[in-house]
C-alpha cells in the first residue's frame, strides 16, 4: 500500500475555490471522484491524520498514488462535473447505486412508421416514449387490457414484414387487438393518432377517453345498436380497470418521485415510487454498499445524481417534484441541475405531513423489506457462507474451522428483568433448535459484564455436566447398559417424547455482543471452568470492531467483508432473541394477580373462580363452602384459598396506618 505522505500536495498548492478532485492508483486508474466547496480544506482532511479515517477511506488513500483537481466556477458546475466523471470512470470507492433488478417499461416506438407498443428493459432508445417502471406481471396485464381499446401494433418487425408480404394480418389482427396497418385496415396517419391516444391515456389523461366512450355507448343504445353498445361497455370497463389499478394517492395532476431509504451499518436499500397524475405508475429499488462516513443527505445527493443523470433527455421521465427523506446540503444546486435536465422547474422537498408524508412512510416500509430480502438471500447463498466462515477464520487467526458459532447477548431495562440469549449458527446457518434463554438474577444482574459471566458459566457448566454423564455411561459394563436400555424401552410409550439434549456439543467460537469488558468476562468464565478449546470474540456496535480477550486493540474487518456480515447477522439475531425474552418476562411481571400465591391454583381454575364470583374481591368474601361451587375447586383447594387470603389480611393488619402529611401513626 502507498504512503499518503508520498503524494500529498503542499497545502499552499491547493486552491480554496470550489472544484472536483480525483484520486488515481499506481496504474493511473481513477479510484475516487469527489467535489468540494473548498478544495484545500477537503483534501487536507484526507492527509492530516490518515490513521483516524474510516476503514474504507483509509484503504482508498493508501491505494491511491496521486491526486489531482479541477477548479470550477460554482457548486452547480462541480456537481455536474462530478457526475460526469463518476459516469466516465466508475471509481471503485464511490457510492454506486445499482438496481436490484431489471424493471420493465411499457414503451411506444413513436419513431417508427407504424408505432409499436412493447415491453422494454435496459437503455432508453431515441424516439420512444416510456411509461413505468412496472412489475413484470402488471405490465403484461396492462398491455393486454389496453390493446382491446387502443389496438396499436405490438408485433415485431419480422412479423410485420411477413404480414405485408402475404396480405394477411397476424392473430392479433383477427381478434381485434391490432388495427392491422400492415394490410391497410387503417392508414399510417390514423394508426399514429391511435398511438398518440394510447400515450395520452398512459400519461394520466384517462377521463376524456372514458367520457367519449360513454357518450358513444349512449348514442348506440339510442340507435338500438346493442352489439356496438356492448363492445363500448366492455372497452369502458377495461379502461377503468387499468385506470384504477393504481389508486389515487395524491391530488390529480401531481407528478412526483418519492424516495425513501432504510440503512444499516454496511448497506442501504432505496425505494422510489413514480407518481404521475396522482397515481403510482411504477416502483424501483436499489441496494448500495455504504461508505462509512456517508450520511443520509449525502446518499440522497448521490442517488439523485445517478438516477436522473441516466434519464436526462428522456421525454416525460423527470417529474415536477422530488420527495426525499432528508434534504441534501446542496439541494438548491441539485434542483437547478434537475430543472436544466427537465427543461422546467423541479422542486426537491422533504414531506412533513399529509398525504405525501403518508406515502413516504409506505415507500420507507418497502425499502426496509427490500433490505431484509437482500440480506436473507445473501445469507442463504452457500458460496457466500463458505467465504464468510473462511474469511472469519483467517482474520481471527483461528486454527480450527468454524463449524459451530454461538453468540450471547444481555437485555434489560435499567437493571430490571435481566435476561441472556444464546443463538447458534452451524455451517453459516442458524440452528434454532439449539437457541437458549437465560434468566439472570441476584448479584449477576448488577451489570452487563457480571450477567455475561453468569450466562457463559451456566451454559458451559451444563456442557461439562453432560460430558461427565456421557463418560460415566461409557464406563458402565456392557450388560448393565443393555439392561438399562431394555428397561427404559419397556416403560416408554408412543406419547412420551424423546429426551432432548440440553446444549448439544460445544462451539468452536463464542461471540459476545459488546467490547473489551464483555469479552474479558466471557473469557474469564471459560477459564474458570477449565475450557481451553473454545475461542471468544466480541463485536462492538459503535464501529463494528472485533475484540479479542486481553487485547488492547481491536481487529478491524473490511466493511464489505463477508465475515463481518456474518458476525453482524449473528449478533443481531442474538439481540432479537434476547429482546423477545425480555419483553415476555417484563410482561409477566406487570400482570401479577392476588391469586398467584395460592398453591395448586392454576390458570384455568383462576378463570373458573373469576367467572363464578366476578372479581378477586368476591373470591375473598366467599366462604370455603361457596368456593367449592366453582368448577374444579375441591374442599382442600378451597381451604388453601381461604388460608391464603386470611394470612394476607393478618399481615396487612400488622402494618400501622400513617398520616402521609404529618407522619402521625393513626392506628396499630
Amino acid at each position: 500500500m502507498a504512503d499518503p505522505a508520498s503524494y500529498r500536495p503542499q497545502t499552499g498548492e491547493i486552491p480554496t475555490n470550489p472544484g472536483v478532485y480525483r484520486f488515481r492508483d499506481p496504474h493511473g486508474r481513477v479510484i475516487y471522484v469527489g467535489k468540494a466547496k473548498n478544495l484545500r480544506s477537503r483534501l487536507n482532511s484526507y492527509f492530516a491524520n490518515p490513521a483516524g479515517l474510516m476503514p474504507k477511506t483509509y484503504a482508498m488513500v493508501h491505494t491511491a498514488s496521486s491526486v489531482e483537481w479541477t477548479v470550477v466556477g460554482s457548486e452547480l458546475e462541480s456537481l455536474q462535473l462530478e457526475y460526469t466523471w463518476i459516469k466516465e470512470f466508475t471509481p471503485r470507492f464511490n457510492v454506486m447505486f445499482r438496481d436490484d433488478k431489471s424493471y420493465p417499461y411499457l414503451a411506444v416506438t413513436m419513431g417508427e412508421k407504424y408505432p409499436r407498443v412493447q415491453v422494454l428493459r435496459g437503455d432508453r432508445r431515441k424516439g420512444t416514449r416510456y411509461f413505468g417502471p412496472y412489475t413484470a406481471g402488471a405490465i403484461r396485464d396492462t398491455m393486454d387490457t389496453l390493446l382491446r381499446v387502443f389496438p396499436v401494433r405490438s408485433c415485431s418487425a419480422g412479423v410485420l414484414k411477413r404480414a405485408e408480404a402475404s396480405g394477411r394480418p397476424c392473430l392479433l389482427g383477427y381478434i381485434d387487438k391490432c388495427s392491422a396497418p400492415c394490410v391497410g385496415r387503417i392508414s399510417a396517419e390514423d394508426h399514429r393518432a391511435l398511438a398518440e391516444d394510447f400515450c395520452s391515456f398512459m400519461g394520466g389523461e384517462a377521463k376524456p377517453f372514458v367520457n367519449r366512450l360513454e357518450r358513444e355507448m349512449a348514442a348506440a343504445v339510442a340507435e338500438l345498436d346493442y352489439e356496438r353498445a356492448a363492445r363500448l361497455r366492455d372497452d369502458i370497463v377495461a379502461m377503468k380497470k387499468v385506470f384504477e389499478r393504481n389508486a389515487v394517492v395524491l391530488a390529480e395532476g401531481t407528478d412526483a418521485d418519492v424516495f425513501a431509504l432504510h440503512e444499516d451499518e454496511l448497506e442501504a436499500a432505496v425505494q422510489v415510487f413514480h407518481v404521475r397524475g396522482g397515481r403510482i405508475r411504477g416502483q424501483r429499488g436499489w441496494v448500495v454498499e455504504k461508505v462509512e462516513d456517508s450520511t443520509t443527505p449525502e446518499l440522497v445527493e448521490h442517488l439523485l445524481q445517478q438516477v436522473y443523470g441516466e434519464e436526462a433527455g428522456v421525454q416525460g421521465r423527470l417529474p415536477r417534484e422530488v420527495l426525499v427523506p432528508a434534504e441534501p446540503s446542496n439541494a438548491a444546486e441539485l434542483a437547478q441541475w434537475l430543472s436544466g435536465l427537465r427543461g422546467a422547474r423541479v422542486d426537491i422537498r422533504v414531506p412533513q405531513r399529509g398525504d405525501k408524508a403518508a406515502l413516504m412512510s409506505t415507500v420507507r416500509d418497502n425499502a426496509e423489506h427490500a433490505l431484509k430480502l437482500h440480506k436473507s438471500r445473501r445469507a442463504g447463498d452457500l458460496t457466500m457462507r463458505s467465504q464468510a466462515l473462511q474469511e472469519l477464520q483467517e482474520a481471527l487467526d483461528l486454527p480450527v474451522a468454524l463449524l459451530r458459532i454461538e453468540c450471547f447477548d444481555i437485555s434489560h431495562v435499567q437493571g430490571t428483568n435481566v435476561v441472556g440469549s444464546m443463538v447458534v449458527v452451524e455451517d453459516g446457518l442458524p440452528k434454532k433448535s439449539d437457541y437458549r434463554k437465560f434468566a439472570v438474577t441476584g448479584a449477576a444482574a448488577t451489570d452487563d459484564t457480571a450477567a455475561m459471566h453468569d450466562v457463559l458459566t451456566r451454559r458451559f457448566r451444563h456442557y461439562l455436566d453432560e460430558k461427565r454423564e456421557q463418560a460415566a455411561a461409557a464406563a458402565k459394563p456392557a450388560h448393565q447398559a443393555a439392561l438399562e436400555a431394555a428397561t427404559a424401552a419397556a416403560v416408554a410409550d408412543s406419547t412420551t417424547p424423546a429426551p432432548r439434549s440440553k446444549f448439544a456439543y460445544p462451539p468452536n467460537l463464542v461471540v459476545v455482543d459488546g467490547g473489551k469488558p464483555q469479552v474479558n468476562a466471557a473469557a474469564r468464565a471459560l477459564a474458570e471452568l477449565g475450557i481451553e478449546d473454545v475461542y471468544v470474540v466480541g463485536l462492538a456496535k459503535r464501529l463494528e470492531e472485533v475484540w479479542l480477550p486481553d487485547s488492547d486493540f481491536p481487529v478491524i474487518l473490511p466493511r464489505a467483508s463477508a465475515g463481518l456480515y456474518l458476525l453482524q447477522r449473528i449478533r443481531d439475531e442474538a439481540h432479537r432473541f434476547a429482546i423477545s425474552f425480555h419483553r415476555q418476562k417484563r410482561g409477566k411481571a406487570m400482570t401479577v394477580s392476588a391469586l398467584d400465591g395460592v398453591p395448586g391454583l392454576g390458570e384455568s381454575k383462576r378463570k373458573a373462580l373469576l367467572a363464578e364470583f366476578g372479581s378477586v374481591k368476591g373470591i375473598k368474601a366467599a366462604t370455603q363452602e361457596e368456593l367449592t361451587g366453582a368448577k374444579g375447586i375441591g374442599p382442600s383447594l378451597a381451604a388453601a384459598i381461604v388460608r391464603h387470603f386470611t394470612a394476607d389480611g393478618e399481615e396487612a393488619a400488622t402494618v400501622p396506618a400513617i398520616n402521609m402529611t404529618t407522619g402521625e401513626i393513626l392506628e396499630t
